[in-house]
């Protein structure tokens, strides 16, 4: 008989046993057991564990960032993973998480301090075990580790304390991340994260002193000084307080730079032969974009020794607008650096592959961060610790376990569709416990692939 239905039409019961959804974040255990990080969360929690306690601390916040990394968006939602016992162990019921943030809530400073520890120590050991797919893996002062700064907003759609107007009239806040590049071939892990009512300031140097220093504290001791590590950011960045900084440091810097009004003299004054074509994201000569050195033609005596101002000027795009001081129908922008070798447009092209932040934020935004559900402002910081927690498992992941796979660019949206989201059906066999993939799924492959990866790793010591 031929039928007009769209979709079979198909029985369904409830009779089906040893059947598990979501077997593909088996690939996220095996990261967190590769890189310590239970372990670790454990140790450094341990203080807020009250006695007789059936859950650790360290556990739920791992439960709170796997259910995040599977598209979550609020506590309730680790219930995803206290269906599924065989595949993630046992979950704390919604009460115990509550009452495991507030805990943590109440000594906030100190909880994320333990937590940024916890960290530190599963990213060394997580790059240790990466090799030359880790981001610091042949790094030096002409190729230097990539800290990308920025800031993003986030809505609130209820009263929660702190949160307040945005600059672009919205209500809720505006937290500061710091990311560490993995370059065009991988995505990024965050380092720190600050988060902070809506009205925060967007060029405050102390917030950004404060990210830059918690994100260098997670970084191998060796690499926290020295021009082995960039700090890039846009204009928010580019102020006397944070430049003197990062000088004081010994750090190398890329950082947006305010031109002055001034600017139509100064541009005037560059010879017509200092301009050199700008490059397009291949490296190749972009039509109708160009840069030129305006350090000699500028008074810099306030700003750090040796910084250098590079500006670039294009044709502008269909609609877009043109400031007064942007001469001769161009837009031009401009960025300043510490970095004395190189070419104009391969060191204006390094500054503008500051993109790639926005990307890392998007990735937040869809790992939690779009709503932090949560009223107390320490609350909603340890959620935001969480999502970067989220952040860390799913870039280690691809770091580890599919380095050489297209995968390691993959988003969280798509790592869920197609890896995470397989079901499988239990089985015991030989005192062991088996969980089999459908065969005809398109990704099963991929998804054994990289366990295996995984568990072919030591586990920490």
């Amino acid at each position: 008989m031929k039928t007009t239905a769209l979709y079979p039409s198909v029985r369904v019961d409830a009779a089906g046993r040893g059947i598990v959804s979501h077997a593909g974040g088996l690939i996220l255990t095996e990261t967190v057991r590769a890189s310590g990080l239970g372990q670790a969360l454990s140790a450094a929690l341990a203080r807020w564990r009250p006695d007789r306690a059936v859950h650790d601390p360290g556990k739920v916040l791992c439960d709170l960032a796997l259910s995040l990394a599977l598209g979550g968006d609020c506590l309730a939602d680790v219930s995803l993973l206290r269906a599924e016992p065989a595949v993630f162990g046992r979950v704390a019921s919604d009460p115990t998480v509550s009452r495991t943030v507030d805990r943590l809530a109440v000594d906030v400073e100190k909880a994320l301090k333990a937590v940024d520890a916890a960290r530190a120590l599963a990213r060394a050991q997580l790059w240790e075990l990466a090799g030359t797919h880790a981001p610091h893996a042949e790094i030096s002062t002409e190729n230097p580790l990539v800290v990308n700064l920025d800031a993003t907003l986030v809505t609130a759609h209820s009263e929660k304390e702190n949160a307040d107007r945005t600059w672009k009239k919205g209500f809720g806040f505006h937290p500061l991340w710091a990311f560490a590049d993995h370059g065009a071939d991988g995505s990024g892990e965050p380092l720190a994260v600050l988060l902070r009512p809506g009205n925060a300031g967007a060029n405050t140097a102390a917030d950004h002193v404060t990210v830059a220093t918690t994100a260098l504290a997670q970084l191998p001791r060796r690499l926290r000084r020295g021009r082995s590590v960039l700090i890039r950011t846009d204009s928010g960045g580019g102020t006397h307080a944070f430049l003197d900084w990062l000088h004081q440091r010994r750090l190398a810097y890329s950082v947006g730079f305010t031109l002055p009004e001034s600017t139509t003299e100064l541009i005037a004054k560059v010879p017509a032969g200092a301009w050199t074509p700008a490059y397009d994201g291949d490296g190749q000569p972009r039509d109708g974009a160009w840069v030129a050195e305006l350090t000699g033609l500028m008074d810099l005596s306030g700003w750090p020794e040796g910084m250098r101002v590079i500006v670039r000027k294009e044709r502008p795009h269909p609609g877009a607008q043109l400031r007064i001081t942007d001469p001769d129908g161009n837009r031009a922008t401009a960025f300043a650096t510490n970095t004395r070798r190189g070419q104009l447009a391969d060191l204006e092209l390094r500054h503008r592959r500051r993109a790639r932040c926005e990307d890392r934020i998007r990735a937040a935004k869809d790992t939690g961060l779009t709503n932090l559900p949560l009223h107390d402002f320490a609350q909603n910081r340890v959620w935001c610790a969480v999502v970067a927690l989220a952040l860390d498992l799913l870039a280690w992941t691809q770091m580890l376990a599919l380095a050489c796979h297209t995968a390691r660019r993959w988003e969280p949206k798509r790592l869920r569709h197609r890896l995470f989201t397989i079901a499988g059906r239990v089985a015991h066999h030989a005192r062991k416990t088996v969980v089999h993939l459908p065969a005809h799924h398109r990704w099963a492959a991929l998804t054994v692939q990289a366990l295996t990866i995984l568990r072919a790793l030591p586990d920490p010591g």
